[in-house]
């Protein structure tokens, strides 16, 4: 592996992590293995460095590396849009992933950020157990953005079916987030003039169901909540699924905006199986696991500099069935590893453009 290239990550992380040069050296290796080996099993990064130790040595370092080292995920978060040069405000994207490795569970919380073009981690909380988060889990997470980043970075909030809650909604309404999530279809609504509808009935009997759903209003289980003025609105998949939304903000906006959700889904496809194969791990410890995370984002990150530097801000063409060929992260990821192979001097400049010089600091924000 060129040292240069090597050298180069260390010199810039070391600007920013309080570690030893050998342990620098291994995250440098680390990144780099993971990038060229496409997995985060560590047994496939030992076989990435060169040099004249054994595989086996290099694969005991590594686990000495997760063993030992704490990386800091608000660090990485505040780095990223440093990096890649992502200006506020954001459209937020909330949801979850989990696998299971033997009994354990692997249940990652996650906040991204949703662009035109990226989809990146920005923060995320490792839940106990499997199955859905709870309030509680999602409000600290939220906590710890708005401490770092303010509630004004925020275009849009957009989380599925499963990030709803009295509590929630009025964190997030307190805190003056905008905010567009998904509701079950049998949900009933309580509107401000009294009158309470079902909304999979009301959107199959009723002609006006769309001006009846804009007007203020709160779910049947939110009653108890003064204060907590909501709008709807609809429309039905092709499937024949309704889509229904919640919102704080502009109704008519609501639902395409929401659209920008699945760009978390297309995240978790591309740490997994269109990129870095993220459920190879074999790690189930949650402080091992975050280093993990952050590791992967750091080389995620990277693949979008890369795409950004290559195509000099060129979209990528669209095929003939009208989508575009690649994605941006899977042109970047493909074009980084060429390029560490065979052109370490621009994977070196892709890294070091835009890389923040200084050590960065968690801002403080008032939180309610």
């Amino acid at each position: 592996m060129n040292r240069h290239l090597r050298d180069t990550l260390v010199g810039t992380l070391s600007s920013h992590l309080d570690l030893s040069k050998s342990r620098l050296e291994t995250l440098a290796l680390l990144i780099l293995g993971l990038v060229n080996s496409r997995t985060v099993n560590l047994s496939h990064g030992a076989s990435q460095f060169s040099g004249t130790a054994l595989i086996p040595s290099s694969y005991r370092r590594l686990q000495r590396f997760f063993q030992y080292v704490r990386l800091d995920g608000d660090w990485v978060a505040q780095l990223t849009v440093k990096w890649l040069r992502i200006r506020p405000p954001w459209i937020l994207c909330l949801d979850r992933t989990n696998w299971k490795i033997g009994r354990s569970d692997v249940n990652i919380l996650m906040l991204a950020i949703s662009t035109r073009r990226m989809r990146i981690p920005l923060m995320w909380t490792l839940l106990p157990t499997g199955g859905c988060s709870n309030q509680g889990e999602r409000i600290s997470l939220m906590r710890r953005y708005l401490a770092i980043f303010g509630p004004d970075s925020i275009s849009w909030l957009l989380a599925d079916r499963e990030f709803i809650g009295a509590t929630w909604v009025k964190f997030l309404l307190e805190n003056n987030i905008v905010f567009c999530i998904r509701v079950k279809e049998n949900s009933v609504i309580c509107l401000e003039d009294g009158h309470t509808y079902q909304l999979n009935s009301l959107l199959r009997t009723r002609r006006n169901a769309k001006q009846i759903l804009a007007q203020p209003g709160r779910l049947a289980a939110m009653i108890d909540c003064p204060g907590l003025p909501l709008t709807f609105d609809a429309k039905r998949l092709r499937d024949g699924e309704l889509l229904i939304v919640a919102t704080n903000g502009p109704t008519k906006k609501a639902l395409n905006t929401y659209k920008k959700r699945w760009q978390i889904e297309c995240l978790f496809g591309d740490s997994k199986t269109r990129g870095l194969n993220m459920e190879d791990t074999r790690l189930t410890d949650h402080a091992k696991l975050n280093t993990l995370l952050i590791v992967i984002t750091l080389a995620m990150t990277w693949a979008y500099a890369t795409a950004t530097i290559s195509q000099a801000g060129a979209a990528i063409k669209k095929r003939a069935h009208g989508y575009r060929s690649q994605s941006w992260f899977r042109l970047g990821f493909d074009r980084l590893r060429n390029w560490i192979l065979h052109h370490p001097q621009k994977a070196a400049a892709a890294w070091t453009r835009a890389w923040p010089k200084r050590r960065i600091k968690p801002k403080t924000a008032r939180v309610v």
